[in-house]
C-alpha cells in the first residue's frame, strides 16, 4: 500500500511539473535601437512573459516564458504586426 501512494504521489508530481519556455523570433523592419526598446516593450507587457532579449543586428527576439505560460505564435505575430514589423521565424526550446 505505501509503494503505491509514493508512486501516485511521484506520478501526480511529474505531471504538474511545467517548464519555462524560450522562444526566438526573427523580425524583419527592426532596424534601429528604438524599435528594439519598443519592442521589448510590447513583449514585456505581456503576463506570460518572464524576460525579452532583442539582439538588433541579428534580428532576434528571445522571450523566455513564466513557468506553466506559453505565447502562441499567433499571438507573437499579432503583437509584432501592431507594432510595424513582420515575422521571418519563430523558433521554440524549453
Amino acid at each position: 500500500m505505501n509503494k503505491k501512494l509514493t508512486t501516485l504521489i511521484i506520478a501526480f508530481g511529474l505531471t504538474t511539473i511545467v517548464s519555462a519556455e524560450t522562444i526566438h523570433t526573427t523580425v524583419n523592419g527592426m532596424v534601429c535601437a528604438f524599435c528594439a526598446t519598443g519592442i521589448e516593450k510590447t513583449f514585456k507587457a505581456q503576463s506570460e512573459v518572464k524576460t525579452v532579449n532583442v539582439d538588433l543586428a541579428n534580428k532576434l527576439v528571445t522571450i523566455q516564458t513564466k513557468d506553466g505560460q506559453s505565447l502562441d505564435d499567433q499571438k507573437i505575430t499579432k503583437l509584432l504586426k501592431n507594432s510595424g514589423y513582420s515575422v521571418a521565424n519563430i523558433a521554440r526550446t524549453k
